[in-house]
């Protein structure tokens, strides 16, 4: 069995490692935005038309998110061996760049060309963020986890929204700057952009963040190592009443995040459906959200400081509750916008108070291993809530009737989430670390 051993005494807090942790959610939210616009209109109305453009879309999604799962908590005990989390950060940030960027060749007369580029790219941005989040516990002390983690979330909300605010203005006046329009250029010339952003502003983490835990002692082979993470892994299930709290947190999470991603991923659908909104009325509401998320991310931080993660956990989860049943009753446009601003502010607090929560239980020489299983929950089930969605809007044929159903989600996790003690969860960290390192 690998030693644990504890991590080196280094300062936290450091401003220079905050800003380039920050700066990350900057460069990779350019994919998150370009990939829901700018990707799947392309690939759907050029690449592939009809239900070959579907298919790829939905299996393509489907199968990189699930081996995404499977393997980030392997990876992440690699990392965690080989005190390498940075490495593995800069393969998967780069793997993932450099396919975006490639899918700028990926013309209609190469389709599978664009397929291959667009999985690799999907593949890579769902792993790197259990690298990303890994760190989180290692630059900020347990005062500052919060405002750190929603300062990164804001960073990249913002990051994102400028990202989609080029692709808006290349796709609107390209032609008019000179720019040649044949062949797709201008949407290819976007993904070129996404995937250069990605990469560019991915350097200041890369160059300026170290892993502050140092490798185990039994140095092993790449494959030695895999069979040993592998092997840490099972342990740790094996071992999960250690971590009761913890637990309790990753399957409330785990259904309660659903409901999160699911309401991202139809309110498009949703507006769709209830003011036959086209893509044009829709591009505002998607930038109005990326940037009210940021003081909604930021203030949230804030106030999880003063009452506590959980208790602002508790006050997300409340809002999203009202802004579903809300959902249920609107009947004007302009209510939707509120509806989306209001979203808008709990959405980055949510996921930066769920993320504070996991690094203050989290053992600091196993955060790669652990928030490979923060991936893995927000993960593993996020096809129900969008299958949900679906067929109850096409039974129903009521926009309304889907979104209030996501209700599910959020309550169920909210219950599972009430009897959650952080402290303890904190304590059995410890007690857990200190069990690993007797055995």
């Amino acid at each position: 069995m690998a030693q644990i051993i504890s991590p080196r005494v280094t300062d936290k807090n450091k401003p220079s490692e905050i800003i380039a942790w920050c700066m990350y959610d900057w460069a990779n939210s350019a994919y998150s935005t370009i990939y829901i616009t700018v990707l799947v209109l392309y690939l759907q109305g050029a690449v592939l038309k009809g239900d070959a453009g579907l298919t790829a879309w939905g299996w393509g999604i489907g199968i990189t998110t699930l081996l995404s799962a499977i393997l980030s908590p392997i990876l992440g005990a690699i990392a965690d061996t080989h005190a390498s989390k940075r490495g593995w950060l800069c393969a998967t940030t780069m793997l993932g760049a450099g396919a975006s960027a490639l899918m700028f060749f990926g013309t209609p007369e190469r389709p599978w060309f664009f397929v291959a580029m667009f999985l690799v790219a999907n593949l890579n941005y769902e792993l790197v963020q259990s690298f990303y989040n890994a760190f989180l516990p290692e630059i900020a002390d347990d005062r500052r986890m919060s405002e750190v983690s929603a300062w990164g979330y804001g960073t990249g909300y913002v990051g994102g929204g400028l990202m989609l605010l080029i692709a808006i203005v290349l796709l609107n006046f390209g032609e008019s700057m000179g720019l040649p329009t044949e062949d797709y250029f201008l949407p290819r010339l976007c993904l070129l952009l996404m995937g250069i952003w990605w990469s560019v502003f991915s350097l200041p983490i890369l160059l300026v963040v170290r892993d502050k835990s140092p490798p185990r002692r039994d140095r092993l082979s790449l494959w030695a190592t895999a069979r040993s993470g592998l092997e840490e892994v099972k342990r740790t299930l094996g071992d999960i009443r250690r971590y009761r709290m913890l637990a309790i947190f990753l399957i409330g999470f785990l259904i309660f995040n659903d409901g999160v991603m699911t309401v991202i991923s139809q309110a498009s659908v949703f507006a769709k459906h209830k003011f036959q909104m086209d893509d044009a009325a829709l591009v505002p509401v998607f930038l109005m959200i990326q940037f009210v998320a940021l003081p909604g991310a930021v203030f949230l931080g804030w106030i999880a400081n003063k009452i506590g993660q959980k208790n602002a956990l508790h006050f997300c989860l409340a809002i999203w509750v009202v802004v579903l049943l809300s959902g249920f009753f609107i009947q004007e446009v302009w209510q939707f916008w509120v509806m989306a601003a209001v979203t808008a502010l709990v959405l980055g607090g949510t996921q930066s108070v769920s993320r504070t929560i996991m690094g203050l239980m989290t053992p600091e020489p196993r955060t790669g291993e652990f928030f490979g299983f923060f991936n893995l929950s927000g993960k593993a089930f996020s096809m129900l809530g969008p299958i949900m969605f679906t067929e109850i809007l096409k039974r129903t044929e009521s926009a309304n009737w889907a979104i209030v159903s996501l209700l599910v989600f959020f309550i169920v996790g909210w219950l599972i989430v009430a009897p959650l003690n952080i402290a303890r969860g904190q304590r059995e960290a410890r007690d857990g670390l200190d069990a690993a390192r007797a055995g």
